[in-house]
C-alpha cells in the first residue's frame, strides 16, 4: 500500500494541517482557547479523515452511476460539518464557524477527489 492508500497518512497529515487552522482562527482570544480548538481540531480531523476515507471507498462501488461520484462527497461534507460543529460547540471553542471553514471545506473537496479517483477506477 503506498502513501496514497494508507489512512495512517491521511489522517495524520489532516490533524496537522487543520489543527493549525482551529489554532489560527482563535488566535484573537487568550490561551488556552487557541490551543484547545487546535487539540479538539486535530484530534476530529484524524479520525474523521480515516472514518470518511472508508466511508468513500464502502460507498463509491455501491452506488450506480454518477451517485457513485456525487453522493459521497454529499455525505462525508455533511457527517464532517455536523460531528465538528457539534464537538467544537461542546468545547467551547470561540470562533466555531471560523474553526470549520476551511476544515469542512478542504473535507469535502478532498472527498470530491479521492471519489473521483476510486469512482474512475471502478
Amino acid at each position: 500500500m503506498g502513501l496514497a492508500e494508507s489512512s495512517v497518512a491521511h489522517g495524520a497529515a489532516g490533524a496537522a494541517l487543520m489543527g493549525g487552522w482551529a489554532f489560527y482562527a482563535n488566535s484573537g482570544h487568550a490561551m488556552p482557547a487557541p490551543l484547545w480548538a487546535a487539540l479538539v481540531q486535530g484530534a476530529m480531523t484524524a479520525g474523521i479523515t480515516v472514518v470518511l476515507k472508508r466511508v468513500q471507498e464502502a460507498l463509491v462501488p455501491r452506488l450506480p452511476g454518477t451517485l457513485g461520484l456525487v453522493g459521497p462527497p454529499v455525505v462525508c461534507g455533511a457527517i464532517s460539518f455536523c460531528l465538528l460543529y457539534t464537538i467544537h460547540s461542546l468545547a467551547d471553542t470561540p470562533e466555531v464557524l471560523a474553526t470549520l471553514a476551511v476544515p469542512v471545506s478542504v473535507a469535502t473537496l478532498y472527498a470530491c477527489a479521492y471519489t473521483r479517483r476510486l469512482w474512475s477506477r471502478g
